[in-house]
């Protein structure tokens, strides 16, 4: 009695549901709203069980009365009178065939409602991820929450076809298969086979709950060893910079042999539970057999009795034994698909308030009013900053490592929501509208450009996926690409690898910049947008960013002074205050912190 061993599963999340809540979370995909396909597929689904429950337990009479037919035994019933042992051989076979066809076809009716569930959820899970907040994004390890979200919707496509297919199904099975034992033997048989199944259920039971703890070290174990590859990996250049693919492997060597330790005590722990399943089916049979012998043996039944009751004991024990493998993988489902949940019950940092009106934007002015924040309550990044950005005209936010630059462009996409005073676009607090009104108004060149692992033309067009052909060609030669593009063997249909790695930083930053150009969106944020270019480069493009601003409102980060000369204003940050603004004549002249920066870069420069 082998019961398999099911694949390394998640472990459960930090908010795990109850089985119940679980399992209640999944019953309406059986049995949607305004779905009737859904629901007539179900009823069929189990009109077939049925069927092939019925015609399973009455198989064994078959083969009893052509066994006694042969030996010449008993006196054959009514219905078999004329059939004779061939005959009654052929039906035997017809019926075992048709239990097979009805349980193959209940599968295929079924598969459609499962693989709909998983889908369904597949997207609401996506679509939550995608909701959930960037702070929830950088604590949170991408290889390990890609597991929680693929096993727990596989989980949820196996917990309905159980459900409906198993557990119930098996447990009529064995009160039939008992019941006609008692009726056409002894009630005894009864006893001896509901102690077997009641020793059995209660064994594999306990063992698997014992068996859940160890699976959730291993899989813990699995979950690190899965995330220490996907990071060496997306780290690909830096590992080779430091020559530290020994020190990488060394690493997820040791994260796969704290795994393997895990997996050897599961597996240890399977064949305990393999061999006690074993022991005790084994004890019911060989008591019903004795018994069925003696009967035997006494004249008081035929051989025909005792091939019957074999095979009913046999009948028995394969879905004690499919109880057991299901019972283990149902319990482990229920684990996955409460990470999952959990995942899902998390809320999102950043939301719409209620009746949230899109966002209007007549000129683009932006307004910060005293806007304070944190990412930790104890160490306050903004402190109390103010400043406005007239429409049509360019700010520059400039100043050290740390001052809060960044935290006011991630701000600004509401990223994150201030702790206090307002962010305001045209007059209209963000908080009060739409985010993808909002994300649609403004268009944003990071430092750090990271590409889809698709086509030149699809990352460009991601701006604007309705675009012609002729409006992307037309932003990368406006972001000074389209000729090293047209060189290109493949040109515009040239892949870029995973995250855009075939590509240079300076290809890189500017297929980012075309893609901003193609959105063409009223507000502007530059983030260090042409850090990653060489000189000539990058005073074409701040050329061609200059032109893209005019009519526009932007704000630039820039930590290089000299790419800002020619903004409207600057604002200087330190720790999280402005310190200084103005022209950068106005602030040469003062001979403050801008004139120090300006000058120490200056002589870097030199």
């Amino acid at each position: 009695m082998r019961s398999r061993a099911p694949a390394p599963e998640p472990a459960p999340a930090e908010t795990e549901a109850g089985a119940a809540g679980v399992v209640l979370r999944v019953l309406p995909y059986l049995w949607p709203v305004g779905e009737p396909w859904v629901k007539r597929r179900v009823v069929l689904s189990l009109a077939m069980l049925l069927l092939a429950k019925v015609i399973a337990v009455t198989t064994p009479v078959f083969y009893k009365v052509a066994v006694d037919t042969l030996a010449g035994e008993g006196t054959d019933p009514a219905w078999a009178l004329g059939a004779g042992a061939v005959g009654l051989t052929v039906a035997y076979g017809v019926s075992r065939a048709m239990t097979t066809g009805f349980q193959q076809l209940r599968d295929v009716v079924f598969a459609r409602v499962g693989q709909r569930a998983l889908r369904a959820l597949a997207l609401q899970t996506f679509r939550h991820i995608h909701a959930l907040s960037l702070r929830y994004h950088i604590q949170r390890r991408t290889g390990s929450l890609q597991r929680i979200m693929e096993r727990g919707v596989k989980g949820v496509e196996f917990l309905l076809r159980f459900l409906l297919f198993s557990i119930g199904p098996l447990l009529l099975e064995l009160v039939l298969v008992a019941g006609i034992l008692a009726v056409a033997f002894d009630v005894w048989y009864l006893v001896v086979v509901g102690v077997t199944i009641a020793a059995y259920i209660a064994f594999t039971f306990a063992v698997t709950e014992w068996r859940v703890k160890i699976r959730r070290e291993m899989i813990r174990q699995d979950q690190d060893a899965a995330q220490k590859s996907v990071d060496s990996l997306l780290n690909f250049e830096t590992v080779k910079y430091f020559g530290a693919a020994g020190r990488e492997a060394a690493r997820y060597d040791g994260a796969m042999g704290q795994y393997v330790q895990a997996a050897l005590r599961t597996s240890y722990s399977l064949a305990a539970l393999n061999a006690g399943q074993t022991i005790i089916v084994t004890a019911g049979l060989v008591g019903v057999m004795v018994m069925a012998a003696r009967g035997v043996a006494a004249g008081e039944m035929t051989t025909g009795d005792f091939v019957m009751v074999n095979a009913y004991m046999v009948q028995v024990t394969v879905p004690l034994n499919f109880l057991g493998t299901v019972y283990r993988e149902i319990r482990q489902a229920l684990v996955d698909m409460a990470a999952m949940f959990g995942l899902l019950e998390h809320p999102a940092e950043v939301t719409d308030a209620p009746g949230a009106a899109p966002l209007s934007v007549r000129g683009g002015e932006i307004r910060f009013d005293a806007v304070r924040f944190g990412y930790d309550p104890d160490r306050e990044v903004l402190a109390g900053v103010s400043f406005t950005v007239r429409p049509g005209r360019t700010l520059a936010l400039v100043g050290p490592s740390g001052a809060g630059k960044s935290t006011i462009g991630r701000l600004l996409f509401r990223f994150y929501d201030v702790t206090g005073g307002a962010i305001r676009i045209d007059g209209q607090d963000m908080r009060e509208v739409t985010q993808d009104s909002l994300h649609a108004a403004i268009g944003v060149v990071p430092q750090d450009t990271v590409l889809f692992n698709d086509t030149i033309f699809y990352n460009i067009a991601y701006g604007r996926p309705d675009a012609s052909r002729a409006e992307v060609e037309a932003a990368a030669r406006a972001a000074r690409i389209h000729d090293f593009v047209a060189g290109l063997p493949l040109g515009y249909d040239t892949q870029v690898g995973e995250r855009g790695l075939k590509l240079s930083g300076g290809e890189k930053q500017r297929v980012g910049i075309a893609r901003t150009l193609l959105k063409d969106p009223p507000i502007l944020l530059l983030d260090e947008a042409t850090s990653a270019l060489d000189t000539e480069t990058e005073m074409g493009i701040q050329a061609q960013l200059r032109a893209m601003g005019r009519g526009r409102t932007v704000l630039v980060i820039a930590h290089r002074l000299s790419t800002v000369v020619e903004a409207d204003e600057i604002a200087v940050l330190e720790e999280g205050r402005i310190v200084e603004r103005g022209s950068h004549a106005s602030l040469l002249s003062q001979g403050g912190r801008y004139a120090r920066l300006w000058n120490r870069q200056a002589e870097e420069a030199a």
